[in-house]
């Protein structure tokens, strides 16, 4: 028998062909109008071979030898596993406390409401006294921590209300995108992608007239079908170049000196610097052009071509994911500014365009409800690229935003959700630094780096394992996400983990609240009907 089952994913939604108990493939939904690798993702990911199907506790951590990331695991019975992780959290909280556990929940895990990896660790360890945790992300954190001090405001909301790309269509005369606006990230959304807007929307803008200009290393960074001009940047310049085109605009007399009076603070100090006053040091196209690879005359022709006609600029999140990330962002702003746009349809700046598929496409119009963290008690926190640091480092100091703090002494890493041999930035500190804990506890699919680095791995349960409903943060599409399986071997939801450990640590009542997985989403899906009414209730929603 052939049965069919909708589901929600970063990659897109999608339509999961079930033969005899076993998800054969998965292939976008109709509605998806520029589907993304949903079958290689979703169903290769469900019936990979490094699934991990049954509890496995690294050799070396049982016998005390051996370094993380090398050895066999032995494979045990979930009682062993969980009695091991229920002994350990005891032991350290005993020890030393609640800040000696580093609740390393980051990533995207899940589409589902409810089993979302990050909220299940959370709400269960804030049950037991908390945890520390890492705050911002990966993708765009100098701009998480710098824009406020810039412009103001919260840089999510920034990215959540970003000139639409409607408004771009029909305002603006050029794009001018450092970074590029690479396609291949819009394929993907955090919480979901239901529809992959963002192609279509860029090609109307282009139909109605728009040119892009795409600055960046690599030409594939913007669609070819946009017929884009491309300045082939050197890597870790788009800065020189900006102050560059910034000083053009100063010399030829095409900078808004009246917006930047009135609107802004501080453009002396930028004039002083860019004409060289303050340095020695003219910025313009002739000191920019060998450090940046981009001719002269070409730079100067730019900005002239900017200050004509109603320009928006992009600026990638991968520009300021390096050090001294914050000053492509600070001279985005300020070009921004000098050409007078901001505030006006389809001009001034947007940071973070193609970070995912819906910056500047849509955004949701009120949230669902989703599974409660509840309180922390511990106060302890880290940037979340400082990890390698907070292990090899207890207790030094550190400055972040402005304040002065200290890194906590982590001696447990429990890790759901995401892969940090995946995303940091020097693998191979991580691997030293993943040697400090005294345990790494993992909940994974499927044996990653990270996995492979732990003491004890925990099989958990895939999206079409269990049963949720999607609501990406910023897709306008509510998922009905039924189980189409059940869970591979011997894995489980991270709920019904937690709910075990729960009753061994005698938090069971205040990590459930009574209810079981169906009754949990209820809750959630009645916390979202509250915003719309006119949605099914949840017997007929999760049915289709």
């Amino acid at each position: 028998m052939v049965e069919r089952s909708l589901t929600s994913s970063h990659w897109g939604l999608g339509l999961a062909t079930v033969k005899e108990g076993r998800v054969t493939d998965v292939v976008p939904h109709p509605l998806d109008l520029a589907p993304s690798a949903l079958n290689e993702n979703v169903a290769g990911g469900l019936n990979a071979p490094s699934r991990v199907l049954r509890p496995a506790i690294r050799k070396g951590w049982l016998d005390g030898t051996g370094r993380r990331g090398e050895g066999p695991f032995v494979e045990v019975k979930w009682d062993e596993a969980l009695g091991h992780v229920a002994r350990e959290l005891k032991r350290l909280r005993s020890s030393h406390g609640n800040e000696a556990i580093f609740a390393g929940s980051y990533g995207w895990a899940s589409a589902g409401r409810f089993h979302h990896a990050q909220s299940q660790l959370k709400r269960f360890l804030n049950c037991l006294g908390g945890a520390v945790t890492s705050e911002g992300n990966y993708s765009y954190n100098a701009a998480l921590v710098a824009l406020p001090h810039i412009v103001g405001g919260s840089f999510r909301d920034h990215i959540a209300s970003a000139t639409r790309w409607s408004v771009i269509a029909e305002h603006s005369d050029l794009v001018v995108a450092f970074g590029g606006l690479a396609a291949r990230n819009m394929q993907i959304c955090d919480g979901g992608n239901s529809r992959h807007l963002v192609p279509g929307v860029m090609e109307a803008a282009r139909q109605q007239g728009v040119d892009f200009v795409n600055i960046s290393p690599l030409r594939g960074d913007l669609d070819a079908a946009l017929g884009g001009e491309w300045f082939p940047v050197h890597p870790g310049t788009d800065t020189a170049l900006m102050l560059a085109l910034a000083q053009t605009l100063v010399e030829e007399g095409l900078h808004d000196r009246a917006f930047l009076d009135r609107y802004c603070a501080g453009f002396d100090q930028v004039a002083a610097y860019l004409d060289g006053s303050s340095d020695g040091v003219v910025k313009n196209a002739d000191w920019a052009a060998p450090i940046c690879g981009v001719p002269a005359d070409a730079i100067c022709a730019l900005a002239q071509r900017m200050a004509v006609g109603r320009t928006f600029i992009t600026c990638a999140a991968s520009l300021q994911r390096a050090d001294w990330g914050e000053q492509p962002l600070w001279a985005c702003v300020t070009l921004g500014a000098m050409l007078g746009q901001i505030g006006l349809p389809g001009g001034g700046y947007g940071i973070g365009y193609a970070v995912n598929g819906h910056v500047g496409a849509v955004e949701r119009p009120f949230q669902a409800g989703a599974f409660p963290q509840g309180a922390n008690p511990v106060r302890e926190k880290i940037p979340v690229a400082m990890i390698a640091e907070m292990l090899l480092n207890p207790g030094a100091p550190f400055r972040y935003d402005g304040a002065d703090y200290r890194l906590p002494d982590a001696r447990m890493v429990w890790w759901a959700g995401g892969n940090p041999f995946h995303h940091h930035q020097d693998l191979r500190r991580l691997t030293d630094a993943f040697q400090r804990p005294e345990v790494v506890i993992v909940n994974e699919i499927g044996w990653t780096a990270t996995a492979r680095h732990a003491d004890i791995v925990l099989p958990v349960a895939a999206g079409l394992e269990r049963r949720d409903f999607g609501a990406g943060k910023t897709d306008n599409v509510l998922v009905p996400m039924p189980r189409a399986v059940p869970p591979a071997g011997e894995a489980r939801t991270e709920f019904d983990i937690y709910c075990d450990l729960a009753a061994r640590l005698e938090v069971a009542d205040a990590f459930t609240e009574g209810l079981d997985e169906e009754g949990w989403l209820k809750r959630l899906w009645a916390q979202t009907r509250a915003h719309a009414p006119d949605l099914p209730d949840w017997s007929d929603f999760i049915a289709g």
